[in-house]
């Protein structure tokens, strides 16, 4: 660590909000990942904003986290900062039928006040266990729903440090990615424009997606939720069955039993168990299908040149 360094993110973010050689097990859904140099957790745009100045005028590396729903941290952590929005970017406005959030308030929890507010369209993302500002980027979708049907515009943070407002049509949002995520933007704040709706329906409606989930999906476990991306034409999920890998262990890492699209934490997996096993899985249905999966995870860390590979 570096004193100096470290003090100059304590004077930006506070000293409460700053931490060194944090575990990003604790900080994944995998439960998975090595300590990162720097864990700091803002609570502005302009204190994101002088985070990221730092971190750019000290040459350091750093990496944007929500509730490390989608990612996939190496064994030996990461060597830069982590910068957290999440629970210091919970602020929701509702005028009307739009929803203006802070990029860190989780997908359910937004789902269940547009419920309260008897506001439809949003249903679909209930379940899914990321947040606004990564669903925005990533155009997370669920049971016939994404994020570019619902999202009317986001406030950006550039590469610069620039803060800039973009509209819906400006996004150019496709599946599992959007403009935000090519250019390396971080979404700060994000507006939604859902439709007026009947209470009990939208919460019947998101109680059944949440039984559904419960279901087919492996929830009792730690993962990061899909595995791999839907193939044109395919599910990644029913080619990994049929190629017969059910129940298939890598140390700690497991084909879910339940939903084969989900590599699980099944006890103690380190990272190196999941990316072995996620080369086993693509070399087998490239073999039986010649169909290449490629990863929805995304990964953060030292792989030895795995990540590169995947």
């Amino acid at each position: 660590m570096d004193e100096t360094i470290y003090r100059r993110f304590c004077e930006i973010a506070g000293s409460a909000c700053v931490l060194v050689d944090e575990p990003m097990k604790r900080h994944t859904t995998f439960r998975i990942g090595g300590p990162a140099d720097y864990f700091v957790c803002p609570d502005s745009k302009e204190k994101l904003r002088q985070v990221l100045a730092l971190c750019r005028e000290e040459g350091l590396p750093w990496f944007i986290l929500g509730n490390g729903s989608n990612l996939l941290v190496s064994d030996q952590g990461y060597r830069g900062v982590i910068i957290q929005i999440y629970k210091n970017f919970q602020q929701v406005a509702i005028e009307g039928e739009r929803v203006t959030a802070g990029a860190g308030i989780l997908l359910s929890r937004l789902a269940s006040l547009a419920c309260e507010s008897s506001l439809a369209g949003l249903e679909f993302a209930s379940g899914i266990p990321g947040t606004l500002g990564g669903a925005a980027v990533m155009n997370a979708g669920a049971y016939g729903g994404e994020m570019r049907d619902v999202l009317s515009g986001v406030t950006v943070l550039d590469q610069k440090g620039g803060i800039q407002h973009l509209d819906a049509e400006e996004l150019q949002m496709g599946y599992r990615t959007s403009l935000v995520k090519e250019r390396g933007w971080i979404v700060a704040e994000a507006e939604l424009l859902l439709t007026r709706g009947v209470q009990d329906k939208i919460r019947k409606r998101m109680e059944e997606l949440k039984e559904a989930r419960c279901a087919k999906q492996p929830l009792e476990y730690p993962s990061a939720g899909s595995t791999f991306k839907r193939p044109e034409g395919h599910f990644a999920g029913k080619l990994i069955m049929d190629a017969g890998l059910r129940g298939v262990r890598v140390g700690g890492a497991m084909v879910s039993e339940k939903h084969c699209g989900f590599v699980i934490n099944a006890g103690d997996a380190t990272a190196w168990d999941v990316m072995k096993l996620m080369r086993q899985i693509q070399e087998t249905v490239w073999e039986k299908f010649r169909l290449r999966l490629e990863p929805e995870v995304r990964f953060l860390g030292d792989f030895n040149g795995g990540c590169g590979e995947c």
